[in-house]
This record gives structure tokens, sequence and C-alpha cells, in this order.
């Protein structure tokens, strides 16, 4: 029996890397290989690859959206894709490692201390970029979470209780806000310094954080913050190969000194010599966003609900997401009503029409489908994802009908939620809570009707 390794690992670390996990390890299974699949979560690297897995293993497959040390497959036969192709073409990915239709790794194999010659099957320039953009994504949505319910838990005593000349004024309302908000300020640095980390490692975070920082402060905000990543990611990888002729003397000075006051000196003076046209756009933006869910409610849930629903935490899915969680640091908490109702609906499409019409799914489909219900409720889309593997041409566009309803009715009845995480979690935090309760419902039955009628009934054994 050949042994196969997996990698899985997504941007939030939640949903997709234990669904690409149980599809490898599935698909393993079914072909007759055995799989242990290493997972890079929100919790941290869990049933890691050990260098006696890698000596010991036929090839690896991984399917991973963020980052990971790769090095230490060189000299094995590799397989680098997106986190979804490892959940829905998982069998197709085992089948071809075991078919030996794989390119080895190149570089120096770490084990052995020898250099293959073999090609070095590498990632798309395309997926490089959307890993690097999502490192930075992941570490920063924590921050947001955390700051948003924590900013929106203050507004229970009321939504000016942080004021002191106001009379709704609460030490404790204020206290909490000023935690959340701290939270809430970390977006921009934290974002630009990861990207950064991703592509320049440790010295490129510095740089990365510094420009993030400069962003933050000069109100070049999101757009400021991917151009302070990538730069100082990439110019710090410039400078690191430059000083590589350096004597092995003056390897502490270069790595605490040369390299950290060049990249920051050049990444910083660039972010302030930019920052007014960078800000510039970075404001029109919003302010078109903002401006676009009161003259087009329609348009604009149209657009947001087919973002969210098209590839459900994927790099468009979290386009609309991250755009949501910028606003609401700028104290606009209508439009991530929107998102949130569109990201809530598909997984609550599924379990409607497992309920009401059991005859359209298998029994294992109809029990996942019945999980959809806390899945969706909780605000985490991916749970629509298996089924949608299955018949992406018809199920897609019923999930993007049924969140686009979802988040115009959300902008139509102007439903502001302050917190940009946690679905039915946050109703309390929510304004109007049961309004938006009903639009949420409203896209979700529709979807399930759509969902049921087209589709047949299964033979169940």
């Amino acid at each position: 029996m050949k042994k196969l390794l997996g990698v899985t690992g997504c941007p939030t670390g939640i949903a997709h890397t234990y669904m690409a996990e149980e599809a490898l390890k599935e698909a393993a299974e079914k072909l007759g290989a055995e799989m242990k699949v290493e997972t890079n979560g929100a919790v941290g690297v869990e049933n890691e690859l050990t260098a006696e897995d890698i000596a010991e293993c036929d090839g690896i497959i991984v399917a991973c959206d963020k980052n990971v040390d790769m090095d230490r497959f060189n000299g094995k036969p590799v397989i680098e894709v997106p986190v979804a192709d490892g959940i829905s073409k998982a069998e197709e990915l085992v089948q071809k490692m075991l078919n030996g239709n794989v390119a080895v790794r190149g570089g120096q194999v770490k084990a052995e201390g020898t250099e293959t010659k073999a090609e070095e099957g590498k990632d798309s320039i395309g997926h490089q970029i959307y890993k690097h953009l999502m490192n930075g994504v992941s570490h920063m949505l924590p921050f947001v979470v955390a700051g948003g319910v924590l900013t929106a838990i203050s507004f229970l005593w009321g939504i000016y209780s942080f004021d002191p000349s106001s009379d709704q004024y609460n030490v404790i309302a204020a206290t909490i806000k000023t935690v959340g908000g701290t939270s809430m300020g970390m977006m921009v640095p934290v974002l630009a310094a990861f990207i950064a980390q991703s592509i320049g490692d440790r010295p490129g975070m510095i740089a990365g954080f510094v420009g993030g920082m400069i962003a933050n402060n000069t109100g070049s905000g999101f757009i400021g913050a991917i151009i302070a990543g990538f730069v100082a990611g990439y110019f710090c990888k410039f400078v690191v190969n430059a000083l590589k002729g350096l004597p092995r003397q003056f390897e502490g000075l270069k790595s605490i000194f040369f390299i950290p006051i060049i990249t920051v000196a050049v990444v910083g003076i660039l972010m302030q010599v930019t920052a007014g046209p960078v800000s510039g756009i970075n404001k029109g933006m919003m302010d078109f966003l903002a401006g676009l869910q009161n003259s087009s409610p329609i348009i604009l849930g149209l657009a947001v609900g087919c973002m969210s629903a098209f590839d459900m935490g994927g790099p468009v899915n979290k386009a609309a997401y991250v755009t949501g969680t910028t606003l609401l640091a700028q104290g606009n908490f209508y439009f991530m009503a929107g998102v949130s109702a569109a990201c809530i609906t598909p997984p609550l499409i599924i379990a409607l029409a497992a309920t009401f019409a059991p005859k359209k799914f298998t029994k294992a489909d109809r029990a996942a489908g019945l999980v959809n219900y806390v899945l969706g409720c909780t605000h985490i889309t991916e749970g629509a994802i298996p089924f949608a593997a299955k018949d992406p041409v018809r199920v897609l566009p019923i999930l993007m009908v049924g969140s686009s309803i979802s988040a115009i009715l959300s902008y139509v009845m102007k439903v502001q939620v302050p917190a940009p995480h946690g679905g039915f979690l946050i109703l309390p935090l929510v304004h109007p809570a049961v309004t938006w309760v009903l639009c949420i419902l409203a896209g979700s039955v529709v979807g399930a009707v759509l969902y049921v009628l087209t589709a047949k009934d299964v033979e169940q054994k």
C-alpha cells in the first residue's frame, strides 16, 4: 500500500482546512492508499508531518491557500493546488499521485543534503500572490472579529455610551469600546505585516508592519496595506539576496542592523510619498460603496450576494467580506448586514431543503444537510460547499439567488450589523434584529424551493 501525505490550510483555518483533510483521506481509502494529513487551521498546525513521515512517503498533496514550509518536501513528488481543489478534486489528485505522473520538487533535500535534478513542481504566480494576500487576511480576521464584537457589545449601553459628554456615558462601555477599537485599529498594520511575512519571512514582516502603520495613519487603509505588504515582502527578498555575499562575520549585523534599516527606510518613505493618492483612491472606493447602499441597494445586494455565494469562503467571497470589515472599522454598520446575510444563507438553503424534501438527498447528505442549520446560524458558509461541488452548474446559481435576496432585503430595510462575525449569536447587537432574521429566511426559503424543484429524487438504499 502506497503511503501518501497531505497538507491542507485555508485563510481562516475554520472549514475548508478540515473539509479538504476529510476529502483527501476518503479518496485515499477508496483508492487503496494510506494517507496522513497535516492541517494548518485557526489553532495552528495539527497532525504535523515528521521527517520520518516525509522520508517514507510516496508523494505529498498540498491543498493550501496559505504559506507552509515547502522545502521539507524537496526530492519528493509534490502536487500543489488551492484548498478548494482538495475538496472537489480529492479523488483525482490521489489517483494522479498513485499513477506516478507527478513532478518531483527540486531543491536541496534537507534530510540527505543532496541536490535533486528532477523538475520542481511550481505553484502558479497568481496562486502565490493569492496565498500571500490570504496570509495577511487570515492573521487580520481575529483582530477584526474580536474588536468588532467588543465594540458592538459596548453599544448595548447606548450608541454614545463611550462619550463622557453624553447622558448615555458608562465607564464599562467606554472601556470595552476602547479595547475593541484598539483591536480593530490593528487591522491594517497586521494585514500588511503578514502579507510581507509570507513573501519575505521575518525581515519582511518588520518593514510590512511599519508600512501598514503608515498606511493606517495616513488614511491609505486597506489598499495601502496591500501595497505596503507586497512592496515590503519583495523588496526584503531583494535586499537579503543582495547581501548574501557579505562575510559570515557580518551575519548578526546584517540581520539586526542592515536589513531592517534599509527595508524600513525604503518602504516607509515610499508609503509616506504615495499616501496622498493612495488614501484618495481608498476613500473614493469606500465612499462609492457607502453611497451605493443608499442609491442602489438592489444592485449592491445582488453583487454582494453573488460574490458571497460564488465560492463560499474563497477569494471572491473574501473580497466582499474584507470590504465589509473595512467599512465596519469606519463606522458603517449597514454594509456588513448584507455581507453577513449573504454568507449565512447558503447553508440554510441546504438545511431547509434537506428538512422538507428528504427524498432529494441520500441518507448521508441529509444528515450533513441538517448540520448546516448550526453552520449557517453561526456564519460558516462553507457548510454548503460539498453540495455545490457535486452539482455546481445547478446549485451555485441557486445559492447566489438566495444570498442576493437576503442581502438586498437587508440593505432595503437598512439593517445595521456592528460585528463582523457570529451569525445569529450576535442578534442582541443587530438593529433591527427580527427584520434581519426575516430577510435571511426569505432568501433561504426561496433558495430552498428552487433547490428542491430542480433536484431529482435520490434512490435510497
